[in-house]
């Protein structure tokens, strides 16, 4: 399952899905194709979050409707957009937020008129004044596509979006590295979990929500789909950093079941349960202020949702060179259809605590 979980991955990342995208090969008809046939339904809203349903198997009583899980893992991509030409050369900034460190030398597409190759680069630092030739911020760079300034001012203006161009990579031990891993890869674990519950039962709804805009908004698409969803359990699934001494975050240690006040401790504690009787490994991460993740958006839509974090291992996190362990992958995927399948109408009342 491991190699097939990696090729997933790797067709996810690939896509391309920068915040406010709708141009050919986007992560949105990537996302659909995967999803079609492992539900009864996909649908896509107006700000481009696509849903796939999988329906239950209880029929409850009295005409009521079944229980609602909502999976949510967004599928934008941190990337640019063009702010000024520059005699021939494209001055640009960032959307989702990126790592001005590693951005030299990167390939990148720009998505004019038709899409253009590009690199990005900077003035050399011989001729940097200020004594500044090892400190290039990004609005010292430029991205050269290589054509005369009257034909770059034909093809591309300014608010054009810019993509990372990055093959994915695999890295000893089944490593892979790429692009957008941030967040495809628990896009690839919400497919994991619809594929594990072709083969099991369970009672209630299954909302598997690839949302938008989260690079850009931190809750834009989680937002308006808890609120058109409505559901009665929610998980987000994204990414933390890993290996970095701040945290005990490790690759290929298992899902990170998150603690705080923003992370149900009911649910958290039928993940752990579940873990435990699987003998999968996990790991926990303190948030007690928050993760900047689709979570909050969720818990407080509407009358509130009880909602939990759970995040995949990675390195070199907003950088088109991110790392994960395709096993912790495929272990969230396999932790969610377990939960989905555990559950009844007995757990919405554990949800309410006792006074």
């Amino acid at each position: 399952m491991q190699t097939s979980t990696a090729e997933l991955i790797k067709r996810l990342s690939v896509a391309v899905g920068v915040t406010g995208y709708a141009g050919p090969h986007n992560i949105h008809e990537v996302v659909s194709a995967e999803m079609t046939p492992l539900v009864n339904r996909v649908s896509h809203d107006r700000l481009a979050s696509v849903t796939g349903l999988k329906a239950g198997e209880q029929t409850p009583a009295g005409g009521q409707p079944r229980r609602k899980i909502m999976l949510a893992a967004h599928l934008d991509e941190i990337g640019g957009m063009v702010t000024r030409l520059d005699q021939g050369f494209l001055r640009f900034t960032q959307i989702g937020g990126l790592d001005d460190r590693v951005l030299m030398g990167q390939e990148v597409t720009v998505h004019g008129k038709r899409d253009l190759p590009g690199l990005i680069g900077s003035i050399p630092p011989h001729f940097q004044r200020n004594g500044k030739s090892n400190k290039v911020d990004l609005y010292e760079m430029l991205i050269d596509v290589g054509l005369p300034a009257e034909e770059v001012e034909q093809l591309v203006q300014v608010g054009d979006l810019i993509s990372f161009r990055q093959v994915p990579l695999d890295l000893k031990n089944g490593l892979v590295a790429g692009k957008s891993l941030d967040n495809r890869v628990s896009v690839a674990a919400i497919l994991v979990c619809l594929q594990e519950l072709q083969k099991m039962r369970h009672q209630w709804d299954v909302y598997a929500v690839a949302t938008a805009d989260e690079e850009w908004s931190y809750y834009l698409g989680a937002a308006t789909q808890a609120y058109a969803i409505r559901p009665d359990v929610a998980i987000v699934i994204d990414v933390t950093f890993a290996d970095v001494d701040e945290l005990e975050v490790k690759l290929d240690q298992g899902p990170v079941i998150s603690l705080g006040p923003s992370n149900h401790p009911f649910i958290r504690k039928r993940l752990i349960d579940i873990c435990e009787a699987m003998e999968m490994s996990y790991q926990s991460e303190m948030m007690p202020s928050g993760a900047g993740s689709d979570a909050y958006a969720i818990e407080v839509s509407r009358e509130g949702v009880p909602t939990i974090l759970i995040s995949i291992p990675s390195r070199n996190m907003h950088t088109a060179v991110e790392i994960v362990q395709p096993r912790d992958v495929d272990r969230v995927g396999r932790l969610l259809a377990q939960f989905i399948a555990s559950l009844d109408e007995a757990f919405v009342t554990e949800l309410i605590p006792k006074i």
